[in-house]
């Protein structure tokens, strides 16, 4: 994984999440976030919160927007954008769009996420 150290416009604490498949909390998908240098291989709901905590660990305020639709390397598959709005002693609390569902979730908690994305994704 390849961090960018410069410092980058408000608002990157949105990450955009593609999905290829999912089954028992085994995913096959990306993860894109302004501060990778490319796409970040996914391979478990565990792997996505310990990179997103370590990517929130190095901002400083909110960043950039992502665009709607992932670019680069990223295959079709369920596209989520996970926002961080507030995170206090590891708990995180934001919102979860599903884009291809055209839903919106809040999530309190970072084990409320896995379980928003564990639910949508075993369906």
């Amino acid at each position: 994984m390849m961090l960018r150290e410069k410092m980058i416009p408000c608002q990157s604490r949105e990450a955009i999440v593609t999905v290829l498949s999912y089954h028992n909390g085994i995913m096959d998908g990306w993860l894109l976030h302004p501060r990778l240098e490319k796409s970040e291989k996914i391979q478990s709901l565990s792997q996505l919160v310990l990179l997103l905590n370590s990517l929130i660990d190095l901002e400083g305020c909110p960043n950039r927007a992502l665009p709607l639709v992932p670019r680069g390397d990223v295959k079709k598959g369920e596209i989520f954008r996970i926002q961080i709005l507030f995170r206090e002693h590891y708990t995180w609390q934001g919102r979860l769009i599903w884009q291809d569902g055209r839903q919106e979730y809040v999530f309190h908690s970072a084990i409320e996420l896995v379980q928003l994305l564990d639910e949508i994704l075993a369906e």
